[in-house]
């Protein structure tokens, strides 16, 4: 890399660091090629990116971020993951870890809150935010659903009296004639 290159580069990343809630740190000494092409494969399924980042680089953009504290793990081969999402993130990463040895979560920030190796575990068994909408839109449509029923089951029951009597009524019709 020049230095035109260098200088996009550590841009490219304040901006990826300034629009982000979440950040992994993971070392990823002795992978292959075809298992950091797996990792971005998941990752990028998952709604995060994985990029394996200079640290001297890496430490010049996170200058002025919430991602200062994290500066400290950049020693090493590592490599940086983040998404808007920090669950998905976290979950890729910790099922990635459990089926490749090679890969050692070094720990992570949110926002300025650092996270150590079991923080990052245990958000990873936290729900996923498309979970959590499709819960919280469940918990939104049950009561209006109830409602309804609600509003409908007196009609229903006046409607049900009304053709009771309209029966009697032909009943005693009939035996009358």
């Amino acid at each position: 890399m020049d230095r035109t290159e260098k200088r996009d580069f550590v841009a490219s990343l304040a901006t990826v660091f300034a629009e982000t809630s979440f950040v992994l740190v993971g070392q990823n000494k002795g992978m292959t090629v075809a298992h950091v092409s797996e990792l971005r494969r998941r990752m990028k399924a998952a709604g995060a990116t994985y990029k394996v980042a200079k640290n001297r680089l890496a430490v010049l953009a996170l200058n002025g971020t919430d991602f200062q504290g994290i500066k400290p793990l950049l020693k090493g081969p590592t490599a940086l993951a983040w998404s808007r999402d920090p669950v998905a993130v976290a979950k890729t990463a910790v099922d990635f870890a459990k089926t490749n040895d090679k890969f050692v979560i070094l720990g992570g920030s949110l926002g300025t809150q650092m996270l150590d190796p079991v923080g990052i575990k245990a958000l990873a068994e936290l729900p996923s935010l498309e979970a959590l909408r499709a819960g919280l839109l469940g918990m939104i449509q049950t009561p209006a659903s109830r409602i309804a029923s609600v509003l409908q089951a007196p009609g229903g029951q006046v409607a049900r009296v009304l053709a009771a009597y309209a029966k009697k009524d032909e009943s005693t019709e009939a035996e009358a004639a």
